[in-house]
């Protein structure tokens, strides 16, 4: 299912991230349209429907058009250093279980092919805080840490609540440095403690530092 809203990925860069999204559509066949439609200017890698149907719509050597303004590890232009994958969801609902299966059955090829690391596999939330919410707070991602499909942080002890931490424990995890305490704290809780309310907390404390050690970004990759 060719999408012809791709180019060539840019100044020589390759793949290093899975970028997951919400389709926030009411079907497969209304996303697929849009994904393909050239007025909309938007594509993906590939797009997986809620009964599990997986569709290619841009080939893995090319650039589609699905992450927008946002950065990752101090480096923009995430749709030169990604791989799109829509997941065929309104944000309201849980993602079903056809389509998680078949999700888990495409990331290890991709990553493999790629040499992507479950560090990788990132939300869209996670790298425009302020401007995305997908694939939301319904996605299961310890699910997919599990399989070694992402990462999930270790259980441990409380830490005094610090905004400042927080933020420099985020932004050395990967997320853009450009953002406010809260906007990372809301992109953080929308895939490490989707239920999570109120002001930052000790668990929250707990949970980012512990990602920050064990997953430091490697912020020399090249630029543009």
């Amino acid at each position: 299912m060719p999408s012809p809203n791709f180019g060539p990925r840019r100044n020589g860069l390759r793949p290093s991230l899975i970028v997951l999204h919400y389709t926030a559509m009411a079907s497969f066949e209304a996303a697929s349209e849009r994904l393909c439609d050239t007025a909309a200017e938007v594509s993906a890698h590939y797009l997986i429907g809620r009964d599990g149907t997986l569709a290619q719509l841009v080939d893995e050597e090319m650039r589609a058009w699905h992450a927008g303004a946002g950065a990752w590890g101090g480096q923009d232009d995430v749709n030169s250093r990604s791989i799109g994958i829509e997941l065929d969801n309104d944000g309201s609902c849980p993602f079903s279980a056809p389509l998680m299966s078949a999700l888990e059955a495409l990331l290890p090829g991709i990553m493999a092919r790629w040499d992507i690391t479950p560090q990788g596999v990132i939300a869209h939330s996670d790298l425009a805080p302020t401007r995305k919410f997908d694939p939301g707070r319904r996605f299961d991602w310890r699910r997919l840490a599990r399989q070694g499909l992402a990462v999930w942080p270790e259980e441990g002890a409380v830490v005094a609540p610090d905004a400042d931490a927080f933020s420099s424990y985020a932004i050395r995890f990967g997320y853009p440095d450009t953002e406010t305490a809260a906007a990372l704290l809301d992109a953080f809780r929308q895939r490490f403690r989707p239920w999570a309310q109120g002001p930052l907390d000790g668990q929250d404390m707990a949970c980012i530092e512990n990602l920050a050690d064990r997953f430091v970004v490697d912020r020399n990759v090249p630029s543009d």
